[in-house]
């Protein structure tokens, strides 16, 4: 039977797109200089999460292993297309601001390496679950990160809302810091990197003192802890590093 559950807490947090496996930074480092262009991009790569995943699940008795990279590549390619051309025509301004990261949505790995790891192998509702899950897992990841150094770099949260996603997303511009001069660094690339360091050292954190308090509790091996990656591996075993020395 299907973990619906466990899905989705593979998809929001311990296999998150960002702070689990470290996909698709390129966008993330260059489309979050505001929330609004995260929330977007986050969107966007949403739709085509769960398209794909219902797709190849459909066809996955049909496409041979042979070709099933190919297949999956086209699928992708073909969706993504479509969601272009769709945020052109209803969200044309956030069309302009994201500009040719929507059409490299192609290139992002985790929606390929979903494909083939997990839709491929599952029926149509856990394939379409999981894409949710990934896809909302990836747009807090950019609408956090977004918020952040929109924040620290221009005082601001949802800047241009109104105008990139419509008026009805006008309730979502808010001045956090009025009268403040802005620090360019945060909205630059580099800045993008000091904060993504810093949410992956947090989660890391984070995973580390839920590890313990579960061994605590004697659910978990107190010997394994949670990596920047969230990966799990093994600590080192202090008796026997002191015998070896």
């Amino acid at each position: 039977m299907t973990d619906y559950t466990r899905i989705a807490r593979d998809g929001l947090w311990d296999n998150n797109v960002v702070f689990g496996q470290l996909l698709a930074l390129c966008p993330l480092l260059a489309v979050t200089g505001t929330a609004t262009n995260g929330l977007g991009m986050g969107l966007a790569t949403t739709a085509v999460l769960i398209a794909s995943g219902l797709a190849v699940s459909l066809l996955r008795h049909v496409i041979t292993p042979d070709i099933r990279i190919p297949a999956f590549v086209l699928i992708i390619a073909c969706l993504v297309t479509a969601v272009d051309m769709g945020l052109n025509a209803f969200a044309h301004e956030l069309h302009r601001q994201l500009g040719l990261f929507i059409p490299l949505i192609v290139t992002n790995c985790a929606i390929l390496g979903r494909a083939e790891a997990f839709a491929s192998r599952q029926h149509p509702i856990a394939a379409g679950w999981d894409g949710l899950m990934m896809g909302l897992g990836f747009t807090a990841a950019l609408v956090l990160l977004g918020a952040l150094r929109e924040i620290l770099g221009a005082g601001t949260i949802f800047a241009g809302a109104s105008v990139l996603l419509g008026p009805s997303f006008g309730f979502l511009e808010t001045t956090v810091i009025p009268g403040y001069q802005g620090f360019l660094l945060m909205i630059l690339p580099p800045g993008g990197f000091l904060v993504l360091g810093g949410l992956l050292a947090l989660k890391a954190l984070l995973d580390r003192r839920s590890t313990q308090s579960a061994a605590g509790r004697g659910s978990a091996d107190p010997a394994r802890v949670f990596t920047a990656v969230g990966v799990l591996q093994p600590e080192p075993d202090m008796g026997e590093m002191g015998e070896s020395e």
